[in-house]
């Protein structure tokens, strides 16, 4: 545990107070009257002032130096040690360190300006008066650039312990950005396995309920489809799941689907009843992982939104284009527009993922009604980011 500076400067502060207590001892011991000090009852009070101030100096800087300053005087006057020279450097020292250059300035000039007066008072010779002096603004020249050291050691160090705690915030918040990216990134992917494999579920089983009697075949059929769509759904949620439950890539994963899916997906949908005309124009085989993904979901919902509102006897077409460095999608449909307007305004979910899906790669995505009637949706992919 890290003890308070307090702890340490009262340890400084006393072993001053010692020393010049020493010295007051031999002092006393001398048979000469004349280099006896004062009274005990005069000496003790002031070496106990001049050096209690340094126990606050980090708290006080200022006070505590002045206060050392003052008390110095008949320290000095009575001859009394060390401690006044050596309180006045340390509390130099302290200004430097922890309050700044000016205020230590003053304090340094307003130090040797006493000092010569009291040598002046005390002494007329001129030699001692140039050795204390010259010592005295030495031993404060020295303080002063130990001061600078550890004021700027201080300063690096208050930086650096800065610069750390905004790394770390910088990190947590980018660490929340990206779970907040994952989670609508897995909120897209869990709306658009779910809505495609029921909506297909819905329809294929409303057919088969009406086909259960008169024509067995085409419900068997319609079943049929129901299971396979329900197992690849099972299969893609399995996969989204086990991504939430373990961060670590292990074990085995199913393969993103991208454009080389969309044929299978344009089977599934006719499977269900939509009649659907698959274009592809250009390579769109090696395009990158995350844009042959959003390929996919993007026409995935289209078609899923066309078998849910387009109605009876609607055909949709599908044209992925490859243009330079973008891929541009048109899937169209000529059934009902009507039961679609309110989605488009109110912005439901579907749309909303399928337009976040665009701007992720710098795209841009536009749906809405046809002027001959159906549905168009469109979609421009850069290939790399803007």
């Amino acid at each position: 545990m890290k003890a308070h500076p307090m702890v340490g400067d009262s340890l400084l502060a006393g072993l001053l107070a010692c020393f010049d207590l020493l010295i007051f001892i031999a002092q006393s011991a001398v048979d000469n009257p004349q280099m006896r000090p004062p009274p005990w009852f005069v000496t003790i009070p002031i070496i106990l002032a001049v050096v209690a101030p340094l126990v606050f100096r980090r708290r006080y800087p200022v006070v505590a130096a002045y206060a050392t300053m003052l008390f110095g005087i008949p320290h000095s006057a009575l001859q009394l040690g060390a401690a006044s020279l050596l309180s006045t450097c340390i509390a130099l020292y302290t200004l430097v360190a922890y309050v700044g250059r000016k205020p230590a300035a003053l304090y340094a000039v307003v130090g040797v300006v006493l000092t010569a007066v009291q040598v002046t008072l005390q002494d007329d010779s001129l030699q001692l008066w140039l050795i204390t002096v010259t010592f005295s603004t030495l031993a404060l020249a020295l303080c002063w650039a130990v001061g600078e050291f550890v004021g700027a050691r201080r300063a690096y160090q208050d930086e650096v312990e800065q610069r750390l705690k905004l790394l770390e915030v910088e990190r947590d918040h980018q660490a929340r950005m990206a779970v907040a990216a994952e989670r609508a990134r897995i909120a897209r992917e869990l709306h658009d396995v779910v809505a495609h494999a029921v909506s297909v579920i819905v329809v294929q089983a409303d057919g088969a309920a009406y086909a259960v009697h008169s024509q067995p075949e085409l419900a068997e059929r319609a079943v049929q489809t129901i299971s396979a769509t329900g197992r690849e759904a099972l299969t893609e949620l399995r996969r989204l799941l086990g991504v939430l439950r373990s961060e670590e890539a292990s074990g085995e994963r199913t393969p993103q689907p991208g454009t080389q899916s969309l044929s299978e997906l344009a089977e599934r949908v006719r499977a269900v009843g939509l009649p659907v005309r698959l274009e592809i124009v250009g390579n769109v085989d090696d395009l990158p992982a995350g844009v042959g993904l959003g390929v996919y979901r993007i026409v995935q919902e289209a078609l899923t939104n066309s078998i849910k509102h387009a109605g009876p006897g609607t055909a949709a077409v599908v044209r992925v284009e490859r243009a330079g460095d973008e891929v541009h999608l048109d899937i169209t449909d000529d059934g009902r527009s009507s039961a679609r307007s309110l989605v488009g305004v109110s912005g439901g979910n579907g749309l909303i993922g399928m337009r976040e899906r665009a701007l992720v790669f710098g795209g841009s995505l536009d749906a809405g009604p046809r002027a001959d009637g159906g549905w168009r949706v469109r979609a421009r992919l850069p290939l790399a980011a803007d």
